[in-house]
């Protein structure tokens, strides 16, 4: 059973995130500011992180960027009230592998979670499995019924992303921040590209296909499921 460390200072929030992940099949832990949160982590082996921002003493980035300084890869979602790209830039700039802003959506929270946890399964294996359908990650490498391909760099980000979530919806920014990162300066059409690349390379796949979202984006989806 995964265990998920929740450092959130507001109370209600720090209970209904815990109940939330506790009805729902996880081992919740509850910290309410950085410094209780590492001494837990000292004592406790942590799956997964759920980190506010904005906390009393060490704010959410720091801890965060204590952790990545300590060599810590599990995980790290963190949770703020500020929706400004330069809050998200200084999040992920700090080693955050997700980021959600506030009022939350407890299902989304789910979904998220399900997901991290997955993708960070598959990257300690440094392998994702879709059906018939292998990621190769260290080598940018897709095998599936049709043979072997290995792929330019970010196309093959870009699938990996797509297929760690099937069927969640990313918008184009959330693609372009993850995949170039959010100060590459590279615009959606870049984007379109890619995915259109990805589709001709993949065109006879059985597993899977690449949806577009209109008004929205991109999502990776079961073909005839």
């Amino acid at each position: 059973m995964f265990k998920i460390l929740v450092v959130e200072d507001d109370n209600e929030l720090n209970q209904l995130f815990c109940r939330t992940l506790n009805r729902n099949g996880y081992v919740a832990l509850g910290a309410y500011d950085a410094a209780q949160a590492l001494v837990m982590l000292e004592k406790e082996a942590v799956d997964l992180i759920i980190s506010d921002v904005m906390m009393p003493g060490m704010d959410g980035f720091e801890f965060v960027k204590q952790l990545r300084d300590a060599k810590m890869t599990l995980p790290i979602m963190m949770i703020t009230a500020k929706s400004d790209i330069k809050d998200k830039q200084s999040g992920f700039s700090s080693g955050a592998d997700d980021y959600m802003v506030k009022p939350v959506d407890l299902q989304e929270m789910l979904l998220r979670v399900q997901a991290l946890l997955r993708r960070a399964k598959s990257v300690s294996e440094r392998k994702l499995s879709f059906g018939g359908t292998s990621l190769l990650y260290d080598v940018w490498t897709v095998e599936d019924e049709t043979g072997s391909q290995v792929l330019p760099q970010k196309e093959f980000q870009l699938l990996y992303k797509l297929l760690s979530y099937p069927g969640q919806i990313f918008t184009r920014q959330q693609i372009l921040d993850d995949i170039w990162g959010p100060e590459g300066y590279v615009d959606s059409h870049t984007l379109d590209v890619h995915i259109s690349r990805l589709r001709e390379r993949f065109k006879k796949n059985e597993d899977f296909e690449i949806i577009t979202i209109r008004g929205l984006g991109y999502r990776a989806v079961k073909k005839n499921g």
